[in-house]
């Protein structure tokens, strides 16, 4: 990108944010190759519990990338500049550019020269703040599309994790009994070797706490949060708040549950704001085993605009298998009440499926559900007929499914029709 030409690239930038936030490294890394030439590409960020870890470029070395290790690299970064280091990345001390941003999300390039200083470093960290505000853009609205492909993140992430650490394990723990056989010679190098497998077996079960707590948050920290965030809101509104805080030994929210509860309520709490008057306005979550429930209530005019608020929050819900309800009794007062499921639905093929879809795609299927045909999608999407045909098939396919009639199905009970 030559010097000249950063207020001509804006277009290519905003293709970079405008998108799934699944392929956003990619998007990333290929508008970036020019001027910062690289072979991978790693975006690290705690906002997105799912896949804290986006990556583009080689993946014999993303794949190697732990989260221990970028967030050894974050804290070595100085937030707001762009710097070349040497980092331990994949096992291997590497040369690397770095960003961290100020919001806190870091970005990692690996350069195809090592010795090469950073290009226009200041361009490259305004850049990546834009992408980094974007990314936090995304997780707190929870829209229904974000929500849809982060669940399916943390269930294949979840199973992966599972997976991984039992094989892992029965692999050490028979290691470690073969060791302590009284078959075997050579005392001290069977001690060696016990203790060498013993500090991997620790170090496995302590790897995967880890990635569980980066991939929960904590009931009363998510519900302080939320406190911070609707004080904000209403900061030049003279009602009184009162807060209900869930159970304090509630067990920990999965990584979507999280931000798409703070998001829900504020956006009631904003509906609830837009009523002729309101001077008082109640905010609670309580939590059981098997559910979260969000309820928003006040004792004014009960002019809640109920069909609007419903279709704000009924899609966001019913991305997480959730239900929506929201009353209004004239002169008593209006009531939202949200519940959401703590598990995920580890097996579902469709919420799989429609994490593949990029945002055309998912256009064209919230159109389908709708029920139109290719010639009105076509011309309210402002593309010909068959791209549309086009955009269809490719819907079908990585759904998994033969027919418009199932996808319609399908977008309506994800919620993103």
């Amino acid at each position: 990108m030559p010097a000249d030409s950063t207020a001509a690239d804006l277009p290519g930038l905003r293709d970079v944010v405008d998108g799934p936030l699944h392929d956003i490294a990619g998007r990333f890394s290929r508008h970036l190759a020019e001027t910062w030439p690289h072979r991978a590409l790693v975006i690290f960020t705690r906002e997105c519990t799912g896949r804290p870890r986006k990556v583009a470029g080689d993946p014999e070395t993303t794949g190697k990338i732990t989260i221990p290790e970028l967030e050894a690299l974050k804290a070595a970064v100085r937030p707001g500049s762009a710097t070349r280091t040497t980092a331990q990345l994949g096992g291997a001390a590497r040369p690397v550019w770095s960003v961290h941003d100020p919001g806190g999300t870091l970005l990692v390039l690996i350069p195809r020269t090592a010795r090469k200083p950073v290009p226009r470093p200041k361009l490259l960290a305004e850049l990546f703040g834009i992408v980094a505000t974007s990314i936090r853009q995304q997780v707190t609205q929870a829209s229904p599309d974000y929500l849809t492909e982060s669940r399916a993140a943390s269930s294949e992430r979840a199973r992966t994790i599972v997976e991984m650490a039992a094989t892992q394990e029965r692999t050490l723990v028979t290691v470690l009994n073969a060791l302590r056989s009284a078959k075997l010679d050579a005392e001290g190098a069977r001690a060696a070797a016990t203790d060498a497998a013993s500090a991997a077996l620790v170090a496995l079960r302590s790897a995967h706490k880890t990635d569980l707590a980066l991939s929960e948050e904590p009931v009363h920290t998510a519900f302080a949060r939320l406190r911070r965030e609707v004080r904000q809101v209403l900061r030049h509104h003279d009602a009184e708040l009162e807060f209900v805080e869930p159970q304090p030994d509630a067990r920990p929210l999965c990584g979507e549950l999280a931000p798409a509860a703070r998001a829900m309520t504020c956006t009631a709490v904003l509906a609830f704001t837009a009523q002729p008057t309101l001077t008082r306005l109640r905010v609670a979550w309580s939590c059981d085993d098997s559910s979260l429930r969000l309820d928003i209530r006040d004792h004014e005019s009960g002019r809640l605009d109920v069909d609007a608020l419903h279709l704000q929050l009924d899609g966001r819900a019913k991305a997480l298998g959730g239900t929506v309800e929201v009353d209004a009794v004239s002169g008593w007062g209006s009531r939202v009440s949200i519940v959401l499921p703590r598990s995920l639905a580890r097996d579902s093929t469709e919420t799989t499926g429609l994490s593949r879809l990029n945002r055309r795609e998912l256009e064209v299927l919230r159109h389908l559900a709708q029920g139109l045909r290719n010639k009105a999608i076509a011309e309210r999407l402002d593309i010909t007929e068959s791209t549309v045909k086009f955009h269809v098939a490719n819907v079908l396919k990585k759904l998994e499914i033969g027919s418009r009639g199932e996808a319609a199905v399908l977008a309506l009970n994800a919620g993103i029709a």
